[in-house]
């Protein structure tokens, strides 16, 4: 089995206790401070002061930067795709020729 750690990340002046694999230690450490510094940011440009406020653009930014790679690779994919198939269809051509 793997190991399990119990470790202690703090997030908008709260404590989260989380007992996880030692794999995710750092993922979750570096994804703490992202969250910390993202809070800084948009107290310090938007004069927000109430935590759930904050944490909610917060959590908005993440998602949205999460689907917008989705949507990136899923139009990478199609492309590639479309690549593809006319390369295909040009060395079938050739073939046939």
């Amino acid at each position: 089995m793997s190991e399990k750690l119990k470790i202690k990340l703090s997030i908008a002046n709260r404590v989260y206790p989380l007992t996880i694999e030692a794999s995710q230690e750092e993922g979750l450490r570096k994804a703490a401070k992202q969250i910390e510094v993202m809070i800084k940011q948009f107290e310090q440009s938007y004069s927000v002061r109430d935590k759930q406020d904050v944490l909610a653009m917060c959590a908005l930014q993440f998602a949205s930067q999460v689907e917008q790679k989705s949507i990136d690779k899923a139009n990478v994919n199609e492309h590639v795709e479309e690549k593809l198939n006319a390369l295909n269809d040009l060395l079938q051509t050739h073939l046939v020729s």
